[in-house]
């Protein structure tokens, strides 16, 4: 098996033989790419389109890993790659706008772990984090096709961040419509042995006592859903659910977990969900290590926890929230 930088070199060599697509007249070429949280190395073709498809190497090699084919996957990234370039083949740069316009969509980032992708994007800053924009591409049960909104092809929209804030913010509810579950659904849903099931369930929550209930916030595609944090009809709904104010613990960027105040102490939840992320979630899909209150009178967002700024990647920023 071949080691990951033999392995890079040879699917470079090699990939466009696996694109059998008359008139193309590109070259592969592998670069460092920064995405949200990370940089890793993307292997596309040059000379690139607008919004050229990406595929993680990282990705690649793992799958080779398990599949132990070489040919296996250079059939899947042709696959991707020829997918990719037929969905934007039908793009023209001049009436863009009213075909993207209800497809603009919000994710939100950690702002000190993207310092550098943030200097090219549109975006507005909430608390620690960073609301950014995507282009939904294309929605099929493999997932999501999305690409982050630059200010380059904010440009070409001829829009402003504002006005790219008020498309996206209804465009969001409306792709991914929220979803609000109580942890007691949730292991209902997981076991199908009874005794399991009730001895899951009085460890976690009872119906009985609603105050000190947890819920999970996503939405209906379980993809960046952390976004609904900024929306304040969907955090109140939760506080009517729970007849209390309630933290908020960022368990990745696609989901929420949301905890009575009066269940636990904010400093002890900070301490679990950097534990949890260091241990089982991807770097890529981490959110922040901060807790956040809110007030359901008050009907206010804000830290629950003042610890010292840690970066996703587990070291430390020398700054401190105020």
């Amino acid at each position: 098996m071949m080691n990951y930088e033999e392995f890079k070199k040879v699917v470079a060599e090699r990939i466009l033989d696996y694109i059998l697509t008359e008139g193309w007249s590109y070259k592969a070429e592998i670069r460092p790419v920064t995405k949200v949280n990370c940089t890793f190395d993307g292997l596309n073709l040059v000379p690139p389109t607008m919004l050229p498809p990406t595929i993680s190497m990282d990705g690649l090699y793992e799958y080779y890993k398990k599949c132990n084919s070489l040919e296996v996957v250079l059939r899947k990234a042709a696959e991707i790659i020829k997918k990719g370039y037929e969905q934007m083949s039908d793009i023209s740069f001049y009436p863009i706008l009213d075909r993207v316009k209800n497809h603009i969509i919000m994710q939100l980032i950690n702002t000190e772990q993207n310092k550098e992708l943030l200097e090219h994007l549109p975006h507005r800053k909430m608390k620690d984090l960073s609301i950014i924009y995507r282009w939904l591409v294309d929605v099929d049960r493999e997932g999501i096709a999305s690409a982050m909104i630059s200010y380059n092809l904010l440009k070409r929209l001829d829009m402003s961040e504002k006005q790219l804030f008020s498309l996206a913010k209804v465009n969001t509810l409306r792709l991914f419509p929220p979803v609000i579950r109580s942890m007691h659904e949730i292991v209902e849903d997981m076991f199908w042995n009874d005794e399991e099931k009730e001895e899951m369930i009085g460890m976690v929550t009872t119906e009985s006592n609603q105050d000190k209930a947890m819920y999970v916030i996503t939405n209906q595609r379980g993809l960046h859903g952390a976004i609904l944090m900024a929306y304040d009809e969907v955090l109140q709904q939760v506080a009517e659910k729970m007849h209390s104010d309630f933290y908020i613990l960022p368990s990745s960027v696609h989901e929420l977990i949301a905890v009575s105040a009066h269940m636990c102490d904010p400093n002890e939840l900070a301490r679990m969900v950097y534990e949890v992320n260091q241990s089982q979630v991807a770097l890529n899909e981490r959110l922040s290590y901060q807790v956040y209150h809110y007030d359901k009178d008050l009907r206010k967002l804000s830290f629950a926890t003042d610890t010292p700024y840690t970066r996703l990647d587990g070291t430390t920023a020398y700054r401190f929230f105020l």
